[in-house]
């Protein structure tokens, strides 16, 4: 079990975002690809250079753990409710922070695997290469659950 991780993320003053976008996605896998071309389109209108691709992917991973470990196992999986994961998109000057909002309260777990053709079990290790820092922190008040985020430096 990991502690929340806020170490890493420098301040970003939410006053001073340059773009900002989300989007709520449902219950479903096929909410990893939608994930995806969301993030293409709105990357592409912001000009995020050579992160596009490890962005891309990073979100892949963060919002397919949130489907795979944070969602009720008795939770429907064929019908849209209300989008229970939400994906942000914030970019500053120079940098990209995308976090994924989940309605669990359990601490991501990276797991140790020694087999490079696992099919799964490597996200974490995915999204700490892919990206220059990433972590956690539980939400609380009105928001539920807890956020995974990834932050990007962008070349000015």
């Amino acid at each position: 079990m990991l502690e929340p991780l806020r170490q890493g993320l420098p301040p970003l003053d939410p006053a001073s975002v340059s773009n900002a976008a989300s989007c709520a996605l449902p219950a479903r896998y096929e909410a990893v690809r939608e994930a995806r071309r969301f993030t293409r389109r709105t990357l592409e209108g912001w000009d995020t250079g050579d992160r596009f691709d490890d962005v891309c992917l990073v979100v892949s991973e963060l919002v397919t753990n949130a489907l795979r470990h944070a969602l009720p196992a008795d939770a429907p999986r064929d019908q849209d409710l209300n989008g229970p994961v939400r994906l942000h998109l914030m970019r500053w000057t120079e940098r990209l922070v995308c976090a994924v909002r989940d309605p669990s309260h359990d601490s991501p777990v990276a797991r140790e695997t020694d087999d490079c053709s696992a099919e799964s079990g490597r996200g974490l290790f995915l999204v700490e290469s892919f990206s220059d820092s990433w972590g956690w922190h539980p939400l609380a008040g009105a928001l539920d659950g807890k956020v995974v985020w990834a932050l990007f430096r962008l070349k000015p």
